[in-house]
């Protein structure tokens, strides 16, 4: 039997978690102002969709646009706050100008975390070199998971990238999920589940009507009964 793939849904609000939830979304990505690709919510918001929903929430690290850390001494407070109000695992990522992985910013916000579950977001998409950035980081504690589209431009061009990481699995560097999200369309699915990818990320392809209106649920059941209906 072929393992069931995880469909990861972008959430803004309580409504949206709802909706993906009842679509049959396994997990939801939490973020706000989606204008600049998605920052921290409010520890409101966070609390508020943790008692609507019981399936789980990784919850964005990310004061503003672009991949620098900024003020980490803040993100470190911020870590706190979510986390007290009920978020146990989270997204972040952060590159220094060269585009190599911020490594001090990472381990001190990853401290901040204490083992709890965390993806290394699209910022792995912008490194000048996404195998060093893995070896980098292979060790932290509680990283499970790299979204990526194996390009900036996105899965079209990054289709090849994701087939060969996905090839390298086991590898230092390599053990964590790929969660591929990033200009993800329901036909990319097959060759994707084909070649042994198992986990899905979807923001606007959940949203009929763009970013200014809500998550479908029945868009989230229509990617639910695909990747349902594609053997890994």
């Amino acid at each position: 039997m072929s393992k069931r793939a995880v469909l990861e849904v972008i959430a803004l609000d309580v409504e949206d978690a709802v909706a993906a939830q009842a679509g049959g979304a396994d997990r939801l990505e939490l973020v706000t102002e989606m204008a600049a690709d998605g920052l921290t919510p409010s520890a409101a918001t966070v609390a508020g969709i943790r008692a609507a929903v019981d399936i789980d929430l990784r919850v964005m690290l990310r004061l503003a646009d672009g991949f620098a850390a900024g003020d980490v001494d803040r993100l470190v407070g911020v870590a706190a706050e979510l986390r007290e109000a009920g978020a146990d695992q989270f997204v972040l990522g952060f590159l220094d100008g060269d585009g190599a992985v911020d490594l001090a910013a990472v381990e001190r916000v990853v401290g901040a975390l204490e083992g709890c579950p965390w993806t290394f977001h699209r910022a792995i998409d912008r490194a000048a070199d996404r195998d060093a950035l893995r070896r980098q980081l292979a060790g932290l504690p509680g990283l499970d998971t790299y979204l990526t589209a194996g390009s900036p431009a996105g899965v079209d061009e990054g289709l090849p990238t994701l087939l060969a990481e996905t090839r390298r699995c086991g590898e230092e560097g390599y053990e964590q999920t790929i969660l591929v999200g990033g200009g993800l369309r329901l036909e990319h699915v097959p060759p994707l589940r084909s070649a042994g990818l198992d986990a899905f990320h979807i923001g606007g392809a959940a949203r009929p009507l763009g970013w200014h209106g809500p998550v479908s649920e029945g868009a989230v059941k229509e990617w639910r009964r695909v990747l349902d209906g594609t053997a890994g």
